[in-house]
């Protein structure tokens, strides 16, 4: 690609000014789509102004200069342009460009590209733009491309520069799509999308500019991750032969069914666990689903074949909870399996580390200190994180070099959007477990205005009263001279002494030392404490089955993942449980729309897709760090349809041999 200064008008200052804008060469300038487009392809008529209830129509008019006319007075003097077709009349206010009046002509006809609306009965523009009518406009009968600006770009100076970029090199671009793709999906050569994309000659070419650009990079992508893939399958092992007999034996001892979810999760990762390729794969699955049980009876082949398993947690409330877990199921085996964080003391860290070397532990589960260097595994097979989003890429890379040709398990209860797994996952195996275990009731949610909470805190108390317990969830931890929310630690004074004086309340946040977090969640599940008041420290927490009721205030400060996270804190067992979003009356739109979300919906999957539209996938926990580059003109959820042909495409042409789907 040539420089910059190639091209024509483009001087040393000009290149400035591009820079700033991100533009740095010609390849630059031939991807900087535009951001809209203002269609004058179409003649309308001014009366088009007053069938739109009144509400501003943007449109294109050819219209006579009828005259002018004035209102205001010295410095607030303000021309009015008279304008009419033969549908109606308007008037062009100009606000700050009374020097129309000497480039404008009475009874001449001009092309108008404006915002009209009706105001005191007539029909009015403010923002407008215009050109004498003749028989082949500049800027008129044309589609025109509007470019997102820095302060010193305008946009007669990027069309100008961008034909010129097209004119010597884009027609010249070479296709980057297979010929065969290109027909089958009738979609336009490389050079012609990006002719197209910005200078349009109809609303058809448009559109299939857009759509070929847009399958352009979902396609490219997909052979990136096809590659990733196919480089994975590459790193071949010995076939492993893993026995069941201790899992089945474990099974039947269960007092209960494994859902049909949990059945097909277990045996897709053991079918990963007896392949010749290390496993990856991700269990997701809505809060309370039971991927836990899943992981660890996934484990179990490994250890009767001698293998030794490593399960990471985020926190070590959480790791001592699976601890607990792991033992009850355990509990008729021989397993041998310890504990390891932060605050174990040093010679029992010592101990475990030269058990974990010798071979003598065959399930370790902990915190990030597995990570560290001293822990040295004899023959580490299988790694399961929990709430992988919790950890960084190098943080669970840290991990799998532990173990050579070991199996990796992530965990999440963050549901990750079909979209997502095909595009941003598209390497990885999923699982997922969308059916809840028997006897769960979905949680009943209610938003409530700041100004009835006390018909909140009188529902709370009857539940106490009958043995149940609450959270209360605040977004600060103490009182912010900035932000005009409550918080944690006064809201934790003003209910254990004014509105719940006669029951047990207690505090959790972020910046208690461990000892005082685990001895409050030792209490709270042991039915000392009736509330608990706590910021989102509790969004990942142990399960509480008589906490039935969850108050979140200023629940408009919280994202939809985080919402339904810490709403899966209570329903955790058969009892019916609440959750009240109380919020103030003055909401952004886009707060209206994770309340009324979150309030309509159970179904995590539902929310995390919900969560996508509103937030934008870049944003999504987890996948920012995940080290992918977002889209410059495709959107994986407005898109769906052209990524799952790009995706199929590209399976087909780059691997047809093998089903990858």
């Amino acid at each position: 690609m040539p420089s910059l200064k190639m091209l024509k008008g483009v001087g040393a200052v000009s290149i400035k000014y591009l820079k700033e804008a991100g533009i740095t060469s010609v390849s630059d300038l031939l991807y900087y789509f535009p951001r809209a487009y203002e269609f004058r392809d179409v003649v309308s008529s001014l009366s088009e102004a007053r069938k739109n209830n009144e509400e501003p129509v943007t449109i294109t008019a050819l219209c006579k200069v009828d005259e002018f006319s004035y209102f205001g007075y010295g410095n607030k003097k303000t021309l009015k342009i008279h304008i009419s077709d033969n549908s109606d009349q308007a008037t062009l206010v100009c606000f700050g460009r009374n020097f129309l009046a000497n480039s404008i002509k009475q009874e001449e006809f001009y092309y108008i590209y404006g915002t009209f609306s009706v105001r005191f009965g007539e029909i009015q523009s403010t923002n407008f733009e215009y050109e004498k009518s003749s028989d082949s406009p500049l800027n008129f009968l044309k589609i025109i491309p509007v470019y997102p600006l820095t302060s010193d770009l305008t946009q007669g100076f990027l069309r100008k520069i961008i034909r010129n970029a097209i004119e010597t090199e884009g027609r010249y671009a070479e296709n980057i799509l297979p010929e065969n793709i290109i027909n089958k999906n009738d979609l336009l050569e490389h050079s012609k999308s990006i002719s197209n994309i910005h200078f349009p000659p109809n609303r058809e070419l448009l559109e299939k500019a857009i759509i070929t650009l847009k399958y352009e990079e979902f396609f490219i992508f997909q052979k990136t991750i096809l590659e990733i893939k196919k480089e994975k399958i590459s790193q071949k092992r010995d076939k492993r032969i893993l026995p069941r007999a201790m899992q089945n034996k474990i099974l039947k001892t269960l007092s209960f069914s494994l859902t049909q979810d949990q059945q097909s999760s277990l045996e897709e990762i053991y079918n990963d666990s007896i392949s010749d390729s290390p496993m990856d794969r991700i269990l997701q699955g809505d809060v309370g689903c039971g991927k836990t049980i899943v992981a660890f009876l996934s484990a179990v082949p490994y250890i009767e074949s001698g293998y030794q398993v490593a399960f990471m947690a985020p926190t070590e409330l959480l790791a001592k909870q699976h601890l607990e877990t792991a033992s009850k199921l355990f509990s008729q085996t021989e397993l041998k399996m310890a504990f390891l964080s932060g605050r174990v003391p040093e010679a029992k860290k010592k101990y475990v580390r030269e058990a974990l070397e010798s071979g003598d532990i065959d399930l370790i589960i902990g915190t990030h200190s597995l990570l560290s260097d001293p822990v040295k595994f004899k023959n580490l097979g299988f790694i399961i994180v929990d709430e992988q989003h919790k950890f960084g890429v190098s943080q669970r890379k840290a991990l799998t070099e532990k173990s050579k040709d070991g199996d990796y398990l992530m965990m999440t209860a963050t549901p990750i959007p079909r979209t997502l797994q095909m595009t941003f996952f598209g390497d990885i195996s999923v699982s997922t477990i969308k059916t809840m275990p028997k006897g769960r009731i979905p949680v009943k949610t209610h938003s409530v205005f700041q100004e009835n909470i006390q018909k909140v805190y009188d529902w709370v108390k009857k539940e106490i009263e009958k043995g149940f317990q609450a959270y209360f969830i605040y977004p600060l931890i103490e009182e912010s001279s900035v932000l005009n929310l409550k918080n944690a630690q006064a809201m934790y004074k003003h209910l254990a002494e004014n509105i719940f004086p006669e029951y047990k309340c207690a505090m959790l946040h972020s910046r208690l030392n461990e000892e005082i977090k685990e001895e409050v969640m030792k209490e709270f599940a042991s039915e000392k404490i009736n509330i608990l008041v706590a910021t989102s420290i509790v969004e990942v927490g142990v399960d509480i089955p008589k906490a039935t009721c969850m108050v979140i205030e200023h629940a408009e400060r919280f994202g939809l993942t985080s919402l339904h996270q810490l709403r899966g804190r209570i329903g955790r067992s058969e009892y019916q449980s609440y959750a009240f979003l109380v919020f103030s009356k003055d909401l952004t739109d886009e707060a209206k729309s994770r309340l009324r979300v979150i309030k309509e919906n159970n179904d995590g999957f539902k929310i995390a897709e919900e969560d996508l539209k509103l937030r934008g996938h870049g944003d999504i926990t987890g996948i920012r760090q995940s080290g992918f580059a977002e889209f410059k003109i495709a959107d994986i959820i407005e898109d769906k349809d052209i990524l799952e042909k790009a995706r199929k495409d590209a399976i087909e042409y780059f691997l047809p041999a093998r089903n990858w789907l």
